[in-house]
């Protein structure tokens, strides 16, 4: 392991049939790239490496780190303000400051939080970090977006949450690892149909809309990561949401979902549009 890099967990807060030997830090990954945008030390030299490569040419792309942890926090409060009680937050990254559970149990303390994701590092960090709260309220697990039913049936889930009743369902800067062959939308109809009346949906997505040449450019850092990063259209993000009510103001980016105060000059810069639905 090169110098400087973080040590791999011990596997006792894991989950059955894992271990650390499983973990791969030859090929950057999406979710520790994202640590090293936010300043976290939970990444390896092929990561750092990826995304400086990313913002070489997007040197805006920590700010976005930034603004989409925010739009987390903002859309887990308007869930938690509305009722919801029970969250899935797929494809949860490196934990970080203001963690879903920590922003739902501020408003719901006996809200119940499943983080789902499939790199070990992440699983790792996240049952250190989760081993100090209470599993009937908190957990993570081991599944893939791609693979719809191995979260909706997944034990783990079930023993969390329960889906006859209202969930927020997140999807937060995840949707663009997928790509278009493996069908996201499709996914994302699978999600909704157990989701009961009353549910939400929360999507942040990446775009190439204000700057198609620069944006595709920045993206390639993924290219030798262990997901490529997908960007899509605001009407391809919109799409995500079919057949549920989308709340004011509907998909913008980031900064301009709700703010909690006045949204600075350079925000346009912030490529990422976000929204949330609802499910009458």
């Amino acid at each position: 392991m090169p110098e400087g890099d973080p040590p791999i967990l011990g596997e006792g807060l894991l989950e059955p049939g894992f271990a650390p030997a499983t973990i791969d830090t030859s090929v950057a990954h999406p979710a520790r790239m994202y640590d090293y945008y936010l300043g976290g030390k939970d990444n390896y030299q092929v990561d750092r490496d990826a995304a400086e490569e990313v913002l070489a040419v997007l040197p805006e792309g920590r700010d976005m780190a930034r603004a989409n942890r925010a739009f987390l926090g903002r859309a887990v409060r308007y869930l938690a303000r509305h009722g919801v009680r029970q969250f899935l937050d797929i494809g949860t990254g490196i934990p970080g400051p203001d963690n879903t559970n920590d922003v739902a149990h501020a408003l719901q303390p006996e809200a119940r939080v499943v983080y789902v994701d499939n790199d070990p590092i992440v699983l790792t960090h996240a049952s250190a970090l989760l081993a100090r709260h209470d599993p009937k309220y908190t957990t993570v697990i081991r599944a893939d977006l791609r693979d719809p039913d191995s979260i909706i049936k997944h034990p783990g889930a079930r023993e969390v949450l329960d889906f006859s009743q209202p969930i927020g369902v997140l999807l937060v800067a995840v949707l663009h690892f997928i790509k278009h062959a493996e069908r996201p939308h499709e996914i994302v109809q699978q999600l909704k149909q157990v989701m009961v009346p009353g549910s939400y949906l929360v999507v942040s997505h990446g775009t190439g809309d204000f700057d198609v040449e620069r944006s595709n450019a920045a993206v390639a850092g993924y290219n030798q990561a262990s997901a490529p990063f997908v960007l899509r259209s605001r009407q391809e993000i919109t799409r995500f949401f079919d057949g549920l009510e989308l709340i004011e103001p509907g998909v913008v980016q980031i900064p301009w979902w709700q703010p909690d105060g006045e949204v600075s000059d350079d925000s346009e810069q912030i490529w990422l549009y976000g929204g949330i639905g609802y499910k009458p």
